[in-house]
């Protein structure tokens, strides 16, 4: 996409500071970090969305935050990670390409757990949710 910034960083267009990288995925720091150590795992495909990857480029980019958590640990020695990422506008996406947040963390840094982010859990009973699965 012309206009992503990713797909530029990916291209040379803008510079980054890469973490890991093979044929698929690139994975660099945050340019804004929350934590010392903040990177960023692309897949090397313009994908909008977790939805947007085959099944090969899947295992791919979860292989690719392995190798990524693993050089920031070896680098930085945090005393944990959280991981994830943000899909649609609602649940924060602002870059419109697939992204893996690693956040270290480090003992008495502040931060909270994946449970921190939303706390709603609407009026159904989880009974109720369920049968929607079944």
């Amino acid at each position: 996409m012309e206009d992503c910034i990713f797909c530029k960083i990916l291209k040379g267009e803008i510079p980054n500071h890469t973490v890991y990288e093979d044929k698929n995925v690139l994975a660099f720091l945050d340019i804004y970090p929350h934590a010392k150590g903040h990177t960023i795992v692309i897949p090397k495909v313009h994908a909008e969305t977790y939805f947007d990857l085959n099944e090969e480029l899947l295992t791919s980019f979860s292989n690719g935050v392995k190798r990524a958590m693993e050089n920031v640990q070896n680098k930085l020695q945090p005393d944990g990670f959280n991981v994830g990422w943000n899909q649609n506008k609602v649940a924060g996406q602002v870059v419109p390409h697939l992204h893996m947040h690693i956040i270290p963390r480090y003992e008495g840094d502040g931060g909270g757990s994946i449970h921190s982010i939303i706390k709603n859990p609407g009026e159904k009973t989880v009974d109720e949710i369920s049968k929607l699965f079944e």
